[in-house]
């Protein structure tokens, strides 16, 4: 496992420690463990995305519409 050295914001910090007081995370460290592969699944589906868009060109209206219903945004 890895260990970085990396710089957070003080919010984030207060957010992670409020996240763990409320037993939301284990630790610190899980809060933000989460929070990066979260953040790298988001990338990894902006790029099946990308790559859907090229091959097919964008959504249409109508089906922008019903992916929003589906995933209730």
């Amino acid at each position: 496992m890895e260990r970085p050295g990396v710089t957070v914001d003080e919010d984030a910090v207060r957010a992670a420690e409020a996240a763990v007081a409320a037993g939301r995370a284990s630790s610190v460290s899980a809060w933000v463990a989460s929070a990066l592969n979260e953040q790298a699944h988001r990338e990894s589906l902006a790029a099946v995305l990308a790559e859907i868009r090229a091959e097919l060109g964008p959504a249409s209206d109508e089906e922008t519409a019903w992916a929003r219903s589906v995933l209730g945004l």
